[in-house]
């Protein structure tokens, strides 16, 4: 890797940026599912910056309060404080974390980078509500000592309690919105949903825009589909679509390019060429204003089968877009990255296609 590192920095040459570190992780035998998620995390400034901060101020905790949170905050800060600027760095700690906390996760089988991104998103903000409470906890009971019964239920002078909304949120939530339209009295029922990405079915020769205005568009609720109107007391027959009403300021899109074949009783991966924009804009929002958004990483999945293969990512750092393979880590032309797109054909010798996308929205901060 020496080698490589130094071909990484004669590349850059006087270009290579200021504070910024550039580190492959070793492979644990499959865990490239992880190494690639994690360098795709790590290229999010404002995650990376939150964590980074969340490090530093919870350095001083115990051993025995190690959690995936304090181990992921460990290796972020172990890569930015480097003093070489590129190498290998073993995630061992962090990934030996994820094995006791999810046996899913564990031995030799090939892993879905999808699956463990949720599952890594939604353990931290776990992790911070829990902190979040015990310290709200602590605060309250000491102010109320003296009131008898202790503190209420979930209620702070009368007032119910919003949800805790943790940097995680902030970073990458946003709102979906279902509207369902009873064709018979025309009422909207409208229920709102978060979600910190966004799975989309995808067709072949698409584009994201395509699957993100299929993910939006109406259906008909009809014969056995019929919706129960609270308006009419009866089952009718209802339009529904799915809007985002707030879109988050990290917008995570995942393809779904594993699809379940019944008459072959296994998954089968679609190579379709789906088209990602290195700009994209999201125009069937609620506000109907459009957000604009600009990708900076890439998941990508190598190999023709859902049960194995591998994992690698592009990311973009600095107007550089950089190839990440585990250990290895290269420079790669922005015009390159069409090559990840997919296949127009069904069978062919190209098996690296985009999986999980990352974007970040252009607008000034949108993370209120």
């Amino acid at each position: 890797m020496g080698v490589t590192g130094s071909k990484l920095e004669k590349a850059l040459g006087d270009h290579f940026p200021e504070g910024e570190r550039y580190f492959g992780f070793e492979n644990f035998g499959n865990t490239c599912y992880c190494n690639s998620v994690l360098q795709a995390l790590y290229f999010c400034v404002p995650f990376r910056e939150q964590l980074l901060d969340y490090y530093s101020s919870n350095k001083n905790q115990k051993e025995a309060d190690e959690n995936l949170l304090t181990c992921l905050a460990d290796l972020f800060s172990q890569i930015s404080s480097q003093k070489k600027k590129t190498g290998v760095i073993a995630p061992k700690r962090f990934v030996q974390k994820v094995w006791k906390e999810n046996e899913l996760f564990r031995g030799y089988m090939h892993q879905d980078a999808h699956e463990f991104l949720n599952f890594l998103l939604n353990e931290l903000v776990e992790i911070l509500e829990k902190e979040s409470h015990k310290v709200t906890n602590e605060s309250q009971t000491s102010s109320l000592e003296g009131v008898p019964n202790g503190p209420g239920n979930n209620q702070i002078n009368g007032v119910k309690k919003e949800p805790l909304v943790t940097w995680v949120h902030k970073n990458f939530q946003g709102i979906l919105t279902n509207e369902t339209r009873c064709l018979r009295c025309e009422t909207v029922t409208a229920r709102d949903e978060t979600f910190l990405d966004l799975s989309l079915d995808i067709e072949q020769n698409s584009s994201i825009t395509s699957c993100l205005k299929n993910f939006s568009s109406t259906e008909t609720l009809n014969a056995n589909d019929k919706f129960f109107c609270d308006k009419c007391c009866s089952l009718q027959e209802a339009q529904k679509r799915m809007k985002i009403k707030k879109p988050p300021h990290i917008l995570v899109i995942h393809l779904k390019r594993f699809k379940y074949m019944e008459q072959l009783n296994r998954h089968k991966k679609l190579s379709y060429r789906v088209v990602f924009p290195l700009e994209l804009k999201l125009s069937n929002t609620v506000e109907n204003a459009d957000s604009e958004y600009s990708l900076f990483a890439v998941v990508v999945h190598v190999g023709s089968g859902p049960n194995h293969g591998h994992y690698v990512s592009l990311v973009k750092s600095h107007n550089h877009w950089l190839f990440f393979d585990d250990e290895n880590v290269d420079m790669i032309d922005e015009s390159a990255i069409q090559t990840f797109f997919g296949s127009a054909q069904e069978y062919s010798s190209n098996t690296d296609h985009g999986y999980i996308l990352f974007y970040e929205s252009t607008a000034a901060d949108s993370r209120s």
